[in-house]
């Protein structure tokens, strides 16, 4: 059936199906592993999954794609709503693998990764197609100007991998970007500190990325200058351990938390 895409949902519909094979290949899970969605459209992807794996989950806010999936995959479970609403822990099976993949809409793709790295204790990995700009973030290593919030928190809160570049003539309609596809493992430790302090420590620090650390973090540190870290450097020069181990400094001595 002819679907136009909606401009406002940021919908480019994924129609190569090489790109296709790829993800499917990619996704580190057995048969019985519940996959989760976001975003199916009219189910490009999703039509592969449902062979693939026997616990299918998709999330779809446009009822127009809803109807389209209702009507050709009657075998997938759909959870009609917006994915910043979600309930993950209604989503998942803690009896099984819970893998989440998605070709996140370029507008919400941060407030996703938020919300998915918030949960990660919930799932295994993810595979996500984004901006290509964007996933070169969640990889950078300190030194250079993509590395900043996205790459500390990513970092420390999952294994992120690039895993391959997609044109935009892969899509309809084609996006005025590159996008690429990336794997988060959840396999990282718990950290030393809340997430709550980390964001909070990270952000202070990125928001001045250009002044010395020493003032950056007066906003979280005072005066204070804990023994072990060069506050002499600037934000993207610190390793994301070091944030995790200062993020935990400022929680045992501060009254921000």
């Amino acid at each position: 059936m002819s679907f136009k895409t909606k401009k406002s949902l940021g919908q480019h519909f994924l129609t190569d199906n090489n790109i296709i094979a790829k993800i499917l290949q990619s996704i580190e899970g057995g048969k019985d592993a519940r996959i989760i969605e976001i975003g199916p459209g009219t189910g490009a992807l999703t039509k592969w999954l449902v062979q693939q794996f026997d616990d299918v989950h998709a999330i779809e806010v446009d009822k127009r794609a809803i109807k389209v999936l209702e009507e050709t995959l009657p075998e997938l479970t759909i959870h009609a709503m917006d994915v910043l609403k979600v309930n993950w822990e209604e989503l998942i099976d803690l009896t099984k693998k819970n893998i989440i993949i998605g070709n996140l809409p370029y507008y919400i793709t941060s407030p996703i990764l938020f919300s998915v790295l918030e949960f990660r204790h919930l799932f295994n990995e993810a595979i996500f197609m984004m901006q290509k700009e964007v996933a070169q973030r969640l990889v950078a290593n300190p030194h250079n100007k993509e590395y900043g919030i996205l790459s500390v928190q990513t970092q420390l809160m999952s294994s992120p991998e690039m895993l391959f570049d997609v044109s935009p003539n892969s899509f309809s309609p084609p996006p005025k970007v590159m996008s690429s596809v990336i794997r988060l493992r959840f396999d990282k430790p718990a950290l030393p500190c809340s997430d709550k302090m980390l964001k909070t420590v990270v952000r202070t620090a990125f928001n001045q990325r250009r002044k010395k650390l020493s003032n950056a973090l007066k906003p979280v540190l005072g005066d204070d200058r804990p023994d072990g870290f060069d506050f002499d450097q600037r934000a993207e020069d610190w390793e994301p351990v070091i944030y995790a181990d200062l993020a935990e400094w400022v929680q045992r001595h501060s009254r921000l938390e």
